[in-house]
């Protein structure tokens, strides 16, 4: 036992030796580390001070800025200030006013005592429920916004708006989405708590957002989708109305009523939870049935529902928005639509009730012409669908070359009815057929090596679709021919083997350098050249692409804005950026060879006459159900679509027949009087392209699949807004 204590003893010391040792050893790397770690923490709260002091100075003089300007717009506010939303006006070629955008909100003011209570708790509950007791600001939901912020990087300053930060963005400042932007509306909220009462904000709250389709306040959206007004109401009604403000696109009742529906039970539950409503209220308002009425307020003639479109478009780039064109997958489409719809939406409301003077190209006389034209064209077809709109339509878009503008836009035909006339020339995309070759295939080809006498063969296009990757389709059966001539006969085998060639991809990058608003992935096939698209193209869009080529290559986004004055007569209109899209000479030499198109080609028939020059396309898409004729003079781009709302057969129906007269007509009625015409001749064809062509298809889903028809929506459907997608069926061309 003794002997064992001794040992314990022993090692004990050993052990003590051991550490005196180490301490001995590693005393100075333990003064050093010290030394160290004081010394960065007062190099890191030296930083830190500093990083305090240059964001303070960097942030103070704007906190100053912006907070002047925050007292100085509520100073000068007064309650009319939130009842004022000052009417539009749109304009014609001569300075005649041909629309006033307003929405009359005054007559649909509703004090606060008339508010119904059920859409004042519902707003507290879903919105803002600190809102009796806030400064204007939630400083909670300012934390989380700050680390949302910090989190993405600065891609997301979104949400933990008040009620008061809501009607300070919606009264003072636009809808740009920026940190800034945010800084701001939070002061001026704050502001406005100082200068109004919560009964006033509520009050000018309620009457200013907007509830989808262009109704502001409770009172109009109340008659607007129920025809009755706010104190008619039942709970769910009130509560399904209130729901729509978070987000008007999203909430719309016109085009996505379940997501309303579903906000409409939160708001429901949430007023629940915080004693506004019993259970029993609660459960007979989720078990309510919603009918919502649309009654048409939209306009009827087509050259207002253009302006207003182009104005809209104006203003979202104004606010930001980066418009695309081209995506790289269909998910990336459908994001960008939904973000397109979105600011289109709120862009439109700024239109209606920003106090702008918008002047236009339109002229009224061609306007009628025009439209004349297109009844007279389609008057052997008396058919009507169910709602009373005649089933055979037509669209058309005139651009005045020397300025690229829009001076005439037809949509369909004329008629007395009460359906909301669809403007078919910029909201139904339709498949081009043949009259997409010249710009995707033959224009590019002659940028990539052909000229117009480039031999080239005509390959079977039910042979070519079976090749194999590598194959040689000069083997396929077919026959030889210059390309020029390729051209005039429409021959569909010579357009798939030159763009085998050229390749999808290099022949869709000149429609999206061009706004065409809907190619996707799977556009990016051989049945493209032929005209067989996913979704399809518009009468405005072909207009811009043709009047590029008559204008030597250089692309002007069509457009019928020339000025456009804010409420205070500020110019704010900036001619959109012109584009070298094609080659100078290579659109000089298509537009010679489309000439041959009228001369000797597919529109031979039509008859144009004259020492004025024409040149064009037509176009076909399989079982004759689209009908096109794009064409050009030294003066004037016009386009046609001939088709039904619902595509089907029409067995007359050509390129070369209803299209190209009514196309014939027209124009030569815009040209009378002027002075004989001819295009700039093109310079020397420099293409040296061998005769072979190899093919490789491209990495694309259905790259050689037959193209068969998708679902459209009838015209009596279609929204207020831009149409994207869904208007027409994959078609390929026929001639």
């Amino acid at each position: 036992m003794a002997e064992k204590q001794q040992e314990k003893i022993s090692f004990q010391r050993v052990l003590r030796m051991i550490s005196s040792c180490l301490r001995i050893l590693f005393a100075p790397l333990l003064k050093v580390l010290k030394i160290l770690v004081r010394a960065l923490a007062v190099v890191f709260v030296l930083a830190l001070i500093l990083s305090i002091i240059i964001g303070v100075t960097r942030i103070y003089p704007l906190y100053v800025e912006y907070k002047q300007m925050a007292e100085h717009v509520v100073g000068e506010s007064t309650p009319d200030t939130f009842r004022l939303q000052e009417s539009s006006y749109i304009y014609d070629v001569n300075g005649d006013v041909i629309a006033k955008l307003t929405m009359d909100e005054d007559s649909y003011y509703l004090p606060y005592d008339e508010i119904p209570e059920y859409a004042i708790q519902a707003f507290v509950a879903v919105e803002d429920r600190t809102f009796w007791e806030n400064s204007g600001i939630d400083l909670r939901g300012i934390l989380r916004v700050g680390l949302r912020f910090l989190y993405t990087e600065g891609e997301e300053v979104h949400g933990a708006s008040t009620i008061t930060q809501q009607l300070a963005r919606n009264r003072f400042l636009t809808n740009e989405v920026s940190l800034e932007r945010k800084a701001k509306e939070m002061l001026i909220a704050m502001e406005l708590t100082k200068k109004y009462t919560k009964e006033q904000i509520m009050e000018f709250y309620v009457n200013d957002i907007s509830f989808a389709n262009t109704y502001y306040g409770l009172e109009a959206a109340s008659i607007g989708y129920f025809g009755k007004s706010s104190k008619e109401l039942s709970l769910s009604q009130i509560a399904y109305l209130c729901a729509i403000p978070n987000s008007p696109t999203y909430y719309n009742p016109y085009r996505h009523p379940e997501n309303a529906l579903e906000r409409r039970d939160k708001i429901l539950d949430d007023m629940l939870e915080l004693g506004y409503i019993t259970q029993s209220e609660h459960d007979a308002a989720v078990a309510e049935e919603i009918v919502i009425e649309r009654p048409d307020y939209g306009f009827h003639n087509y050259e207002t529902t253009y302006a207003v479109y182009c104005a809209v478009r104006y203003l979202m780039g104004q606010n930001g928005f980066q418009f695309e064109y081209g995506f790289s997958s269909n998910s990336d489409y459908e994001d960008y639509t939904e973000r397109y719809d979105e600011a289109y939406s709120a862009a439109r409301e700024q239109l209606y009730t920003g106090g702008y003077d918008v002047y236009t190209s339109l002229d009224p006389e061609k306007q009628q012409y025009l439209q004349d034209t297109v009844d007279q064209g389609l008057s052997f077809d008396s058919e009507m669908a169910d709602n009373g709109v005649y089933s055979l339509q037509g669209a058309a878009t005139l651009i005045d070359n020397s300025t690229g503008k829009v001076a005439a836009i037809v949509g369909g035909r004329s008629q007395e009815t009460d359906v909301y006339g669809l403007n078919r020339a910029y909201q139904s995309f339709r498949q081009p057929g043949s009259a997409i070759k010249p710009l995707i295939v033959y224009t590019p080809a002659l940028e990539n090596g052909y000229n117009s006498y480039t031999i080239v063969k005509d390959v079977n296009v039910d042979a070519a679709k079976e090749a194999d990757e590598g194959d040689d389709l000069t083997k396929l059966p077919g026959n030889t021919m210059p390309l020029r001539r390729g051209v005039e006969l429409s021959r569909n085998g010579v357009a798939w083997s030159v763009y085998a060639d050229i390749t999808p991809e290099v022949g869709m990058s000149y429609l999206t350098s061009m706004r065409f608003d809907n190619i996707v992935p799977d556009d990016y096939y051989l049945a493209a050249c032929l005209g067989g698209f996913t979704y399809g193209v518009t009468s405005e869009e072909m207009a811009g692409a043709y009047a590029a080529l008559a204008n030597q290559g250089v692309y002007r986004d069509p457009t019928c804005i020339v000025s456009m004055l804010d409420k205070n007569g500020v110019e704010i209109f900036e001619e959109p950026e012109e584009v070298q899209v094609y080659d100078r000479n290579a659109a000089l030499v298509m537009v010679d060879i489309l000439k041959g198109v009228i001369t000797r080609g597919t529109a031979s028939g039509m008859g144009w006459t004259g020492d004025i020059e024409a040149a064009g396309k037509t176009g076909t898409t399989n079982n004759s159900r689209d009908g096109w004729f794009c064409g050009i003079t030294p003066y004037y781009t016009l386009t046609v679509w001939v088709g039904y709302d619902q595509p089907r057969t029409l067995s007359s129906l050509w390129g070369s027949t209803y299209p190209s007269q009514i196309w014939k007509n027209a124009m030569s009625h815009f040209v009378e009087g002027l002075p004989a015409a001819s295009f700039e001749a093109p310079g020397p064809e420099t293409g040296t392209k061998e005769d072979v062509i190899v093919y490789t298809p491209p990495e694309t889903t259905a790259a050689t699949e037959e193209v068969t028809e998708a679902p459209t929506v009838p015209a009596t459907e279609a929204p207020t807004e831009p149409v994207t997608g869904i208007h027409g069926g994959p078609g390929i061309g026929l001639d």
